[in-house]
């Protein structure tokens, strides 16, 4: 039965995924004093951010059941919001940054609002072709946006440790709000939801509501991590919303575990590193997270903390006698 018809089992396992989030987290937090290398500083610095990224999208997508094929889209116009800001009007970082908020969460609404009537591959095509539009605008606004010569942003530090603490309490911080907006009524109804929308309205829910709700949660997510981003790299650029991002991304919520809080950290982390060592064997690196998404979707749906969840559940069992 959907896990919502069962909230005493449903705490318990969202628990669960949480401690051990908080376990991969403080293993992030001592990794430093192993990796001394600023090269794979920076490598787990890009991971954490498709990290943020990540978990912002198994949050419409894993626990709403909403496919959005914007993350990317939405990260690039939180770059972009914070770096204008910073490049024209050289508003401080300390209010330039929020707005890679704001401003992602205020279009996600409006778009919302419009798109979260649809369902199902409708959704996806129409969210595709936003992000695509937002991403060829960009592009073509020289005078404004300087195109595909990326437009320079300012950084928080100059140490590459300073950031990774920086992207690491980001990270702290969006996977401990999107614990407690699970275990609260809003949580549960958007869970309802994705197991079952008609069910669900019958029972008085708001559906469009908690939906463009949880598009806003999700896009203003992927906005902070893309201006955090920003910040780091001090340019963006178009790239940042190519539909490959995407595509990465969802790759990352799939294998590690969609629907878990758990998966998105481990998935970040494992196929961004995975990426990196198989970066001088050219272009196979994408064929091979492709076919490890169709097989995940396709047996095992809760990915890598699916598999490791069901081997520890056995194993319990073994101990037991059972």
């Amino acid at each position: 039965m959907p896990a919502h018809q069962h909230p005493n089992l449903h705490t318990s396992k969202l628990r669960g995924e949480f401690l051990l989030s908080l376990l991969v987290l403080a293993a992030l937090a001592v990794l430093p004093l192993f990796v001394q290398s600023p090269y794979w500083l920076g490598v787990l610095i890009v991971s954490m951010y498709f990290a943020i990224m990540a978990s912002g999208w198994n949050l419409l997508a894993g626990y709403t059941g909403q496919f959005s094929l914007a993350p990317a889209a939405f990260a690039m116009l939180g770059g972009y919001s914070t770096g204008l800001l910073a490049y024209y009007l050289n508003t401080p970082l300390w209010v330039a940054l929020p707005m890679s908020i704001v401003i992602p969460g205020v279009i996600g609404l409006l778009l919302g609002r419009i798109v979260l009537r649809l369902s199902g591959a409708y959704l996806a095509l129409t969210t595709l072709s936003f992000a695509e539009i937002l991403r060829l605008v960009i592009y073509n606004s020289i005078d404004f946006t300087r195109g595909d010569q990326g437009l320079n942003v300012p950084g928080i530090v100059d140490s590459r440790t300073g950031y990774y603490y920086i992207f690491l309490a980001a990270l702290i911080m969006v996977v401990g709000l999107i614990y407690i907006l699970l275990r609260t009524r809003t949580g549960r109804f958007l869970q309802a939801i994705r197991d079952d929308e008609i069910g669900a309205a019958s029972r008085g829910i708001n559906v469009v509501r908690y939906k463009t709700f949880a598009f806003l949660v999700s896009c203003a997510v992927c906005g902070f991590a893309g201006g955090l981003y920003g910040t780091f790299a001090r340019l963006v650029s178009p790239e940042l919303g190519l539909i490959a991002q995407t595509g990465i991304v969802i790759a990352m919520v799939v294998i590690g575990g969609m629907g878990t809080l758990v998966g998105p950290l481990i998935g970040a982390l494992l196929v961004y590193t995975a990426s990196e060592l198989l970066r001088d064997v050219g272009g196979i690196q994408m064929i091979v997270f492709a076919a490890l998404v169709i097989v995940f979707a396709r047996f095992f749906r809760e990915g890598l903390w699916g598999l490791l969840r069901r081997a520890l559940i056995r194993r319990q069992a073994v101990r037991r006698g059972i």
